[in-house]
């Protein structure tokens, strides 16, 4: 940065040998700058950062391992330890990031809230609640994303990952449109998480469009239908044992969705029906 003080002060008159001296490095050094003012690693830094940027925008979860992992999609090769630096420089921090002396507040929500903890509706795909839950394995955490109509209590669509990025809650939600199809308005509600206030997750429900819904910030009232669901999974299946694979417990959830909680388990508010035998004898009454 000191160069092009040089230039500005040899406008004025002063020399570029007394200049060079004062701040403390050569002619050469100068000229050499002066021939070619954008170096090729200052370019190549500056398409990394952009590409960073452009990584974190779509996901505020990413921090700088999972962007160095990213950039090759982008056609971008960077070590992790370069990546780290220039993040660190441009202050490119995951939102999970805890700095030590600072706290993180919940973002700002980037819809409202549509449900008001009203879980009922008139008919299907009018009112979707959704959620991420972890449990821990051998291997590691395996995260699960799961979307539930709250007109039969049936859970629509759902993904699993080793890793709770915006991609997990984007799996979940085109799983859901592509097995209902949904027609007419629907509104997709969940908490404040940063996947679901990520850009690519906002992209998703206006490409196909669905309303985004929003509860506030430490309210477990406001998505309490889906903190029930997820209440009755850790008791059926999370903490049945410990598991070795994340492989094993994501076939293990698969089962008790599919099997037991979608076709066995009844539920009172469905007239002791099960959410597969409500919504197949409503849909045929409502076809009649």
């Amino acid at each position: 940065m000191k160069y092009p003080l040089v230039l500005d002060l040899a406008a004025d008159g002063i020399p570029v040998a007394v200049t060079c001296r004062v701040l403390g490095f050569s002619k050469q050094a100068f000229y050499a700058w002066r021939q070619n003012p954008v170096s090729q690693r200052d370019w190549d830094e500056a398409h990394l950062v952009n590409g960073a940027l452009d990584i974190h925008a779509d996901d505020p979860a990413f921090g700088y391992r999972f962007i160095a992992d990213e950039l090759p999609a982008r056609g971008i090769t960077a070590g992790a330890n370069k990546v780290a630096r220039l993040c660190s420089q441009q202050r490119i921090w995951s939102v999970f990031a805890r700095k030590r002396g600072l706290s993180r507040k919940a973002g700002p929500p980037v819809h409202d809230d549509l449900v008001r903890r009203q879980f009922t509706a008139q008919a299907p795909d009018r009112t979707w609640l959704t959620d991420i839950t972890e449990h821990p394995t051998a291997e590691g955490k395996l995260y699960l994303c799961a979307i539930k109509d709250v007109w039969s209590g049936r859970i629509v669509g759902y993904s699993m990952d080793s890793r709770m990025t915006s991609q997990l809650a984007v799996s979940a939600l085109r799983n859901a449109i592509a097995l209902r199809t949904p027609a007419g308005t629907v509104v997709v509600h969940s908490d404040r998480g940063s996947q679901f206030r990520s850009a690519v997750f906002v992209r998703t429900l206006r490409h196909h469009g669905l309303t985004g819904s929003m509860g506030r910030v430490g309210a477990c009232g406001d998505n309490a239908a889906m903190e029930s669901f997820f209440a009755l999974l850790q008791n059926n299946v999370l903490d049945r044992r410990r598991w070795q694979t994340r492989e094993d417990l994501r076939l293990a959830i698969i089962t008790w969705i599919e099997k037991t909680y979608h076709r066995r388990r009844r539920q009172r508010r469905l007239g002791r029906l099960t959410p597969i035998e409500y919504e197949t004898i409503n849909r045929a009454a409502t076809a009649a």
